[in-house]
């Protein structure tokens, strides 16, 4: 996606850049709708496996990957774009395969920024909230996430533990921003 040009580019990255922008109730809503027992995903999902996907663990790491997508498609993105195109070519021309070029080139160049993406992907995901509670709900020891738990925290009074969960939160999150950052830098 950084090099290539196709009919149709723009509509492709504007979709996958759209949960960026909206809001997480509603990339869970259209979640909900395309995973749930009456969409075609969900029916396979029961038929297949006698399970849905709508309130499972899987349900809140789904929610999470498609909220921090567009993070790690844009980072990664700019990364491979950095990556010295007659670099790639030369590798080419001397017999390497598209995916030779993409193992011993491309990745071996652009792995500080695909790294910095996984990073930072993780770090969105792990504040989720919106789109999880949409799909995956709030399941004491089944689905509940750390926003959900600082959430309900709050809500029932217990400012302590919602303190300890936001400490946590706050904690894991500072040091995954911190590698990213060092891993740029360095």
């Amino acid at each position: 996606m950084s090099r290539r040009k196709f009919r149709g580019k723009t509509l492709l990255e504007t979709a996958i850049l759209l949960p960026l922008v909206l809001p997480p109730t509603v990339v869970g809503f259209i979640l909900l709708v395309l995973l749930g027992k009456k969409s075609w995903i969900g029916y396979l999902m029961e038929r297949f496996f006698d399970q849905s996907i709508i309130f499972t663990w899987g349900a809140a790491v789904i929610a999470s990957i498609v909220v921090a997508f567009p993070l790690v498609y844009q980072t990664m993105k700019t990364g491979f774009s950095l990556v010295s195109k007659d670099l790639e070519d030369s590798g080419r021309s001397i017999g390497a395969n598209e995916w030779q070029v993409l193992r011993y080139i491309t990745l071996p160049l652009a792995w500080r920024s695909v790294t910095a993406a996984y990073i930072l992907g993780f770090a969105r995901g792990l504040g989720e909230f919106g789109a999880t509670l949409m799909i995956a709900g709030n399941i004491p020891h089944k689905t509940q996430t750390l926003p959900t738990a600082i959430y309900i925290a709050v809500e029932s009074g217990n400012q302590t533990l919602a303190w300890c969960w936001a400490a946590a939160i706050i904690v894991i999150s500072f040091g995954l921003m911190f590698i990213a950052n060092h891993r740029a830098r360095n």
